[in-house]
C-alpha cells in the first residue's frame, strides 16, 4: 500500500494578486463567516498552476478567479465533464503520469447563497440519519467502514459506526495538520528564505526555511503556487546588496532535522510525481517540470535549488554545498510565502504532500519539538489535545498521509469539523480553526473532487458537499462538511478499508449525496 489522493484531484484557481487576502484572511474581524455565508463566484476549469497530489484532469488555459471564504456551495450549472485517460499506474488508480493531455472544461457556474448552521434550521434526529442512510453505508464494496455523523449546530452525534476505531485515514491526515497550524501559528504567518554572507569574501549561502513554494519561473510567468516567491527577485536582491560580487553559492538546510522521508513511506514514494525528500529548501515543490501535469520530483530538491540560485548569481557551487549559516550572519535578501491561510487552503484543496510537511514542520518549531517527521506528529497531537480533542487512538507518522502506518478514528475527524463548522459564541476554538474550511473541495466543483459526483446517485450533491479526500490502496476516506434538503449543515468522517480506488470512492460519494437528500427529522 503506498501513495495517496492520488486519483481525483487538478489544479487550484488563481487569484490576482490584488485579491489575495489579508492578513486577517480578508474576513470582517479576522473571523472567517458560519458554513454557507458565501457570496457569487464561480468555479472554474483546472487552473494551470495546479496539478494535484491526487489525480489533475489536463491542462487548459488560466482562468483567474476570486476564492471567497466557502463553506458550502449552491452549483447552478456545472458545463463540461473530463475525460480520464484509460491508464493505470501500481495504485490502480485512473490516471498515470503519462497520461495525454487534453482541453480543459469550461468554468462551472455557482451560486452561493446563505444557508447558515443556525438555531432556526431543522433539527435532524439519529434515527432520520440512521435509517436515511443505512443501505448506502452496507454497501459491501466498501469492505469495514467506520464512520461518523454529527450536527454540529449542537455537536450531537447522529450515527456512528466503529467511530473510534482507528483506520489508516490516507491524506485526511491533513486535516490534523492544518487544524494543529491554525490553533499553533497566526494565519498571517509567512516562510521565509533568505541569503546571507558566507564565511569568506564573495561567499553567500541560501538558508532554507521551509517554504516548497519558492519558484524558478521567470518575473512575467505563472508561478506553481499562486502567489509564490521567485528565485529570480531573491537573486536581485543579493547581487544589489553584494554590489554583483558573488564567488560561491551554499544552501543550510538546518531548519530541519532527522529523516527526510517517514516511516510508512514506500520505497516508490521518493521521488515520484507526488512526493520528494522533504527538506527545508526547495523550488516549486521539487518538482521537475512547470508545464506537464505530473512531473516527476527531484531526487535532490536542495542540490537543484542551490544550483539554479548559483546560476542567477552568475556563481559557482561551494565545496561542501550544504553549510551552516553563521550566526548573525548578514542578510543579502530575502522572499515570503503567500500567508498561511492561504498556504493551508492550497494544501487542503489539492492534497499537497510536500506543503502538508512543510506546515508540520512550521507547528513543530512553534512548539518547540524537533522540526522532524516525528517531531511535527508530536506537536500535531499536542496542540489538539490542548484544545480539547481526544487524540485516542491516534498513531502519526507524516503530516500529509502518506504514510501507511497513521492511524485516526472516524470519531476525531467529525469532532474536528463539527467544531470548525459549529457556532462562534461556545468555549472551542472556532474562529481559530474557521478558515480550515475554506480548503474543502467542493463536490464537482474544484480540486480533489473535481472529477466526483458526476452521475447519478451523487451527482445532486454537486456543490452541496465539501470533503477532504483521502486514498491509498484499499483505502478510501471522505471527511467534510453537507447541507441537507432543510438547510442544516452536517459533518461527517467515511473511512473505508478493504475497497477498490475506484467502487469504494463512488459508495462513499452515495452516503454524502444521502445526506444531503435527507431532511432526516
Amino acid at each position: 500500500m503506498a501513495g495517496e489522493d492520488r486519483e481525483d484531484g487538478h489544479g487550484w484557481p488563481t487569484v490576482d494578486e490584488d485579491e489575495q487576502p489579508a492578513g486577517d484572511g480578508g474576513y470582517p474581524d479576522g473571523v472567517p463567516p458560519a458554513p454557507g455565508q458565501v457570496l457569487p463566484e464561480r468555479i472554474g476549469a483546472p487552473a494551470e498552476e495546479g496539478p494535484t497530489e491526487e489525480h489533475a484532469p489536463p491542462r487548459g488555459r488560466r482562468r483567474k478567479l476570486v476564492l471567497g471564504s466557502v463553506a458550502l456551495l449552491v452549483v447552478a450549472a456545472l458545463a463540461g465533464a473530463l475525460a480520464v485517460p484509460d491508464v493505470s499506474n501500481r495504485l490502480e488508480l485512473p490516471w498515470a503520469p503519462n497520461a495525454p493531455l487534453g482541453p480543459a472544461p469550461e468554468p462551472a457556474a455557482v451560486e452561493r447563497g446563505l444557508l447558515g448552521s443556525d438555531a432556526t434550521a431543522h433539527r435532524p434526529s439519529g434515527a432520520g440519519v440512521t435509517a436515511a442512510i443505512e443501505d448506502a453505508v452496507s454497501d459491501p464494496v466498501l469492505g469495514e467502514l467506520t464512520g461518523s455523523v454529527m450536527d454540529p449546530y449542537t455537536g450531537s452525534v447522529l450515527w456512528e459506526q466503529d467511530a473510534d476505531r482507528p483506520l489508516t485515514p490516507a491524506s485526511a491526515t491533513k486535516l490534523l495538520t492544518a487544524a494543529a497550524a491554525l490553533l499553533s501559528l497566526d494565519g498571517t504567518t509567512r516562510l521565509s528564505t533568505t541569503v546571507v554572507r558566507g564565511e569568506q569574501p564573495g561567499d553567500v549561502v541560501l538558508v532554507g526555511g521551509g517554504d516548497p513554494t519558492l519558484s524558478r519561473a521567470a518575473d512575467g510567468e505563472d508561478t506553481f503556487y499562486p502567489g509564490a516567491p521567485r528565485l529570480d527577485e531573491l537573486a536581485g536582491q543579493v547581487l544589489d546588496a553584494a554590489g554583483g560580487d558573488v564567488d560561491t553559492v551554499a544552501v543550510d538546510l538546518s531548519a530541519y532535522t532527522g529523516d527526510t522521508t517517514a516511516d510508512g513511506w514506500s520505497s516508490d514514494d521518493v521521488p515520484s510525481t507526488y512526493a520528494a525528500p522533504v527538506v527545508s529548501g526547495m523550488l516549486d515543490g521539487a518538482r521537475t517540470e512547470l508545464d506537464e501535469d505530473h512531473p516527476m520530483r527531484h531526487e535532490n530538491p536542495a542540490g537543484e535549488l542551490v544550483t539554479a540560485l548559483a546560476e542567477r548569481l552568475d556563481a559557482e557551487i561551494a565545496e561542501p554545498s550544504v553549510v551552516d549559516a553563521a550566526p548573525g550572519a548578514e542578510v543579502l535578501g530575502e522572499v515570503r510565502s503567500v500567508p498561511l491561510t492561504d498556504l493551508l487552503r492550497q494544501m487542503l484543496t489539492a492534497s499537497d504532500n510536500l506543503l502538508a510537511e512543510a506546515v508540520a514542520r512550521q507547528v513543530a518549531i512553534s512548539e518547540g519539538t524537533e522540526p522532524s517527521f516525528e517531531g511535527a506528529a508530536e506537536a500535531t497531537l499536542d496542540v489538539l489535545e490542548r484544545a480539547g480533542f481526544d487524540t485516542s487512538g491516534v498513531e502519526l507518522h507524516d503530516g500529509s498521509g502518506l504514510s501507511e502506518h497513521n492511524r485516526i478514528p472516524a470519531r476525531l475527524l467529525a469532532e474536528l469539523l463539527a467544531v470548525t463548522a459549529g457556532p462562534l459564541d461556545g468555549d472551542r476554538p472556532v474562529a481559530e480553526l474557521r478558515p480550515l474550511l475554506d480548503g474543502l473541495p467542493v463536490a464537482g466543483g474544484d480540486g480533489t473532487l473535481l472529477e466526483r459526483y458526476a452521475e447519478e446517485p451523487a451527482e445532486s450533491a454537486r456543490g452541496w458537499v465539501r470533503a477532504k479526500t483521502g486514498t491509498l490502496s484499499e483505502v478510501n476516506t471522505l471527511a467534510g462538511t453537507v447541507v441537507d434538503q432543510e438547510g442544516r449543515v452536517l459533518v461527517f468522517a467515511l473511512m473505508s478499508e478493504g475497497s477498490s480506488v475506484r467502487e469504494g470512492r463512488v459508495a462513499l460519494d452515495e452516503i454524502a449525496a444521502t445526506l444531503r437528500e435527507c431532511g432526516c427529522e
